[in-house]
């Protein structure tokens, strides 16, 4: 399977079906749950930037570097988006990125399903040799969220990227090897059925 032919990823806590332009304004209400767009270290689409993020993410899985997917929760409201991006066919490699969720989604089981399905795809379907996470380095919520998960630091970009605001984006790089899959799987398993 290509790594980018779109596919729908479904567990008990959320569904992920590839971006439609259908999704807007259930994406524009998520990213109104917490005013996400108001944070610094990351870059979020606001309620009127939204459609212009569907076509940017569409367009980049035209041109063949992402794979976007709208987010569902386990009752079937709009949560957020994820990708596949930076895909390297040759390498068979992906970077779980450009992930955000509403707040009131944000501290559920709905981030681990989320990466269990499409770390699941990656590896199991895709053949994945190894998957990547990145995060602004100040951006301690995310960085503890991808470490949770069983990934590796593997090192710090410094001055990676300028953000909107114009500060100089440090980014922090993560990964998952293909080695390390089964005992991720086991854990991000053992986590979702862990009493909370």
């Amino acid at each position: 399977m290509d790594i980018l032919t779109p596919v729908t990823l479904a567990g008990p806590h959320a569904r992920l079906e590839p971006l439609s332009p259908d999704h807007c304004a259930g994406l524009q209400a998520a990213a109104a749950d917490g005013e996400l767009w108001k944070l610094w270290y990351t870059t979020i689409p606001s309620a009127e930037g939204m459609q212009v993020e569907i076509e940017r993410r569409l367009g980049l899985h035209a041109k063949g570097t992402m794979l976007p997917f709208t987010v569902f929760n386990a009752d079937g409201e709009v949560a957020g988006m994820t990708t596949f991006m930076n895909v390297d066919r040759v390498q068979r490699r992906v970077e779980i990125g450009s992930t955000w969720y509403r707040a009131s989604s944000q501290r559920t089981p709905l981030n681990t399903q989320c990466k269990l399905l499409l770390l699941t795809h990656a590896f199991e379907a895709l053949d994945c040799i190894a998957v990547e996470f990145r995060t602004h380095r100040l951006n301690t919520q995310s960085r503890r969220a991808i470490e949770r998960l069983g990934a590796q630091l593997d090192g710090i970009l410094r001055a990676h990227q300028r953000m909107p605001d114009g500060t100089l984006r440090d980014t922090a790089v993560y990964s998952i090897t293909a080695n390390e899959w089964p005992t991720v799987k086991t854990h991000l398993q053992w986590q979702l059925i862990k009493p909370r």
